[in-house]
């Protein structure tokens, strides 16, 4: 979104920046791995495919990226392209509440898993999104076999809301979601695999009760913002 173009988030071990043109190849290449493929649900895309991504991400008053920076890497190079690390995302896709935004975060170079910084972004983009989305529902959607980020969630204070299972139909390149028994042995040519081989999603939630912002804005205490032109 056109938003936060500007916008950049200072934490203790990271900092948050807007998606641009100048992050997409290191993008690019993040996305050619088939691990980050199967945990974000993504499918590759061409270079050309990633620029035309990133342009209309940042006209979509839907979505809010950040990318990702190792803020000790920040400060030894200061460069954009080097220390990225990740993303993190909001998408406002419930149509029955225009303030409920579902949650997202890659980290996608291994050596920085596990040391806090996928943590403290969470946060940042949690503040942002309650100081200045109006974001009062949080949502997240986790593969069920991606045992960090449920446990990160769950630290968060998400609670599990529901399971939902995604079956792949490889002649549509589609994944159709909780599909019956009945409707896939009726349609069984589309449908080339087992139970065992669908995709299940946990979805977990946040409501933004005086206490969670509470939580949410005492972790955000150190954080510094600044919206201006780099």
């Amino acid at each position: 979104m056109k938003k936060n173009a500007k916008t950049r988030i200072w934490g203790d071990k990271m900092i948050l920046v807007s998606y641009q043109t100048i992050h997409v190849p290191r993008y690019h290449e993040w996305m050619k791995s088939e691990e980050l493929q199967k945990l974000t649900a993504s499918e590759p895309l061409t270079l050309k495919e990633e620029y035309a991504m990133q342009n209309e991400w940042m006209l979509d008053d839907k979505k809010c990226t950040f990318i990702i920076l190792d803020a000790d890497k920040h400060k030894e190079t200061n460069s954009e392209i080097e220390p990225m690390i990740g993303d993190v995302n909001l998408f406002f896709n419930d149509a029955d509440n225009p303030h409920a935004a579902e949650i997202e975060i890659m980290i996608a170079e291994t050596l920085h898993r596990g040391k806090g910084r996928g943590k403290e972004a969470l946060f940042a983009m949690m503040y942002y999104g309650i100081t200045f989305l109006n974001v009062n529902t949080y949502t997240a959607k986790i593969g069920k076999d991606n045992f960090a980020s449920l446990r990160l969630f769950d630290q968060l204070g998400f609670v599990k809301v529901s399971l939902a299972m995604f079956y792949p139909c490889p002649q549509h390149n589609l994944l159709v979601h909780d599909v019956s028994k009945l409707f896939r042995s009726m349609f069984k040519q589309f449908f080339e695999v087992s139970e065992s081989e669908a995709f299940r999603e946990v979805t977990l939630e946040m409501k933004i009760t005086q206490e969670a912002r509470d939580y949410i804005m005492n972790h955000a205490e150190h954080l510094k913002l600044i919206d201006n032109e780099r």
